[in-house]
C-alpha cells in the first residue's frame, strides 16, 4: 500500500502543549529536606540530565551561579535549574561552601534524605530535589527552558496555589508524620510542573522555536499527531492534511517554526522513542522495535537509529544493560 494513501488516524481537537506537559513524569527523582543555621554554604555539582530545584520553606538564603549575580531566596520562593547547572546555596554571598556529597546525611527513604548544617545562627529550611524526565517530549521541553528559573511567591500570578502548596510542604517538613516523605515529594512535583507552566504562560521565549510550534494551531496539530502515532506512515501530504493546509505551505511553515523539515522530525521522534524503549528493557526483538517505530525493514530502522542516536540498537541495548 502506498504510504501516501494510508488512511489518516482520527484526530480530535488537541492541546499539543498540554499533551507535552502530560509527559512531565519525573523519573529517577531524589529529594532532600535541608535544615541549616547560619553561617553555612553548600556547593552542588553539575548534574547532567537532571532538573534541580529548591523550595525555601522558612528563612532565607542566597543562590550563586557562575557568571550571575547572587540572588536572594526568601521563604516561599522556588528556584529551578532545568539543565542541572552547578551552583551554590549560602547564608550570605561569598560564604565558604562544603561539597554536597561530603556532608553527613540521614537516609530516610530510598529516595529521600535529611541534611543539616548548624552554624548556630539564623535558621533556613528547604526541600530540594534532582529529577529526570525520561520521555523525549518532556526532555525536549526541559531543554527549551532557561538555565535558572525563580518563582517568587509574593510576585507570582498564581500566588494562592504557591502559598497553599508551600504551607503544606513546610508543615510536613516540620512534623514528618507517617507518609510525610511521599507527601513532600508529590507536592514538590506539583510545584515544579506549575513553575514550568507559569514560565510558559509568561515568557516570550515560549512563543518561539519548538515550544512556539506546539502552540501554532496548524503545526501543533501535526506535531501532536506524530507524537500520538509515531508508527503511522506519515508523509508531508498526510501531515498537511492533519494541519488542514496545503502541502507546500505546511512544509515551509513546519521548517520555519520547528527548525527542521517535517519528515526529519518524524524520524528523530521515532528514534528517540526507540532509544527509550531499549532503555526500558522490554525484551522486544529488533523487528518488533522497528515495527513499533513504523519501519518494515530492520536494516532501515538500524540505519536511522544509528544516524540519530549515534550508536546501533544493539550497542545501545548493551550500554543500557551495564
Amino acid at each position: 500500500m502506498d504510504a501516501s494513501a494510508a488512511p489518516l488516524p482520527a484526530w480530535n481537537p488537541v492541546d499539543p502543549l498540554g499533551e507535552t506537559l502530560h509527559f512531565l513524569h519525573m523519573d529517577g527523582a531524589f529529594y532532600s529536606r535541608c535544615e541549616f543555621a547560619a553561617p553555612w554554604g553548600l556547593a552542588l555539582p553539575r548534574m547532567e540530565g537532571c532538573l534541580m530545584f529548591h523550595v525555601v520553606t522558612s528563612g532565607r538564603c542566597w543562590l550563586e551561579v557562575d557568571d550571575s549575580e547572587p540572588a536572594v531566596l526568601e521563604a516561599g520562593d522556588l528556584v529551578l535549574l532545568p539543565h542541572g547547572e552547578g551552583h551554590r546555596l549560602v547564608s550570605q554571598p561569598g560564604q565558604p561552601t562544603r561539597d554536597l556529597f561530603a556532608l553527613p546525611r540521614e537516609v530516610q527513604g530510598e529516595r529521600y534524605e535529611r541534611l543539616r548544617l548548624d552554624g548556630g545562627g539564623a535558621p533556613c529550611s528547604m526541600v530540594c530535589g534532582a529529577v529526570r524526565f525520561e520521555h523525549p517530549a518532556a526532555r525536549r521541553l526541559v531543554r527549551s527552558l532557561p538555565a535558572v528559573m525563580t518563582v517568587q511567591a509574593a510576585r507570582s500570578l498564581r500566588a494562592e496555589w504557591m502559598h497553599s502548596t508551600l504551607g503544606l510542604m513546610a508543615q510536613e517538613a516540620r512534623e514528618m508524620r507517617p507518609g510525610g516523605e511521599a507527601v513532600l515529594t508529590r507536592l514538590a512535583d506539583i510545584l515544579v510542573i506549575q513553575a514550568i507552566r507559569q514560565w510558559l504562560d509568561q515568557a516570550p521565549a515560549a512563543r518561539t522555536g519548538w515550544l512556539g510550534a506546539l502552540q501554532d494551531r496548524q503545526i501543533g496539530r501535526a506535531i501532536a499527531a506524530i507524537h500520538r502515532d509515531p508508527a503511522h506512515p506519515w508523509t508531508v501530504a498526510s501531515l498537511a492534511a492533519v494541519a488542514a493546509v496545503s502541502r507546500s505551505a505546511f512544509a515551509a511553515r513546519f521548517t520555519e517554526r520547528v527548525g527542521m523539515p517535517v519528515l526529519q522530525y518524524v524520524t528523530q521522534w521515532r528514534m528517540h522513542l526507540a532509544l527509550d524503549w531499549l532503555r526500558a528493557r522490554q525484551g522486544e526483538s529488533l523487528a518488533q522495535l522497528a515495527a513499533r517505530a513504523g519501519y518494515q525493514s530492520e536494516a532501515a530502522f538500524s540505519r536511522a537509529f544509528k544516524r540519530i542516536n549515534g550508536v546501533s540498537p544493539g550497542a545501545a541495548q548493551r550500554l543500557t544493560g551495564d
